[in-house]
């Protein structure tokens, strides 16, 4: 099984960072390279065992399964059930903690998963480097956007 982790720090409050977070079908608004993002059939984005299709841009379509959702812990569980890429019993979860100091949220995503040989050192590296950081800074560019006009 191989681990991945990325974290970072948005400077804007952990309930705002929240609210994009814990909508499983907004996935869109906030990762680069989403061409699209919906809840399949009449779920809602908070309901867990919702189901996701995303559309990416360079990898086609991803199907991921939302297997738990906490407001008390700030946290976000799902699992990929369908993609082209090459990894399969993947699972992550993304948190929230309260930088009390600055009134910032620390974010953190974890993500694990087997591949095969030949793709386990790219997929190792892709995940927390081309998919984890750059949502964290799309989130953050979002935040601090809506607060610089407010």
């Amino acid at each position: 099984m191989i681990h991945v982790m990325a974290s970072s720090v948005i400077p804007t409050p952990v309930p705002s960072v929240w609210r994009l977070v814990r909508d499983f079908g907004a996935l869109g608004r906030w990762l680069p390279g989403v061409k699209s993002c919906v809840i399949e059939g009449d779920e809602s984005g908070d309901r867990v065992g919702a189901i996701r299709r995303v559309e990416m841009g360079d990898v086609g379509l991803i199907r991921e399964q939302l297997l738990a959702l906490s407001d008390v812990d700030h946290a976000v569980t799902f699992s990929i059930v369908e993609s082209a890429l090459p990894i399969r019993n993947y699972r992550s979860t993304i948190s929230l903690l309260p930088i009390t100091a600055s009134d910032g949220t620390f974010i953190q995503w974890r993500g694990q998963f087997e591949a095969p040989v030949e793709h386990a050192a790219s997929m190792e590296a892709r995940m927390p480097k081309d998919i984890y950081q750059p949502a964290f800074d799309r989130l953050a560019e979002i935040l601090v956007s809506r607060e610089a006009q407010s």
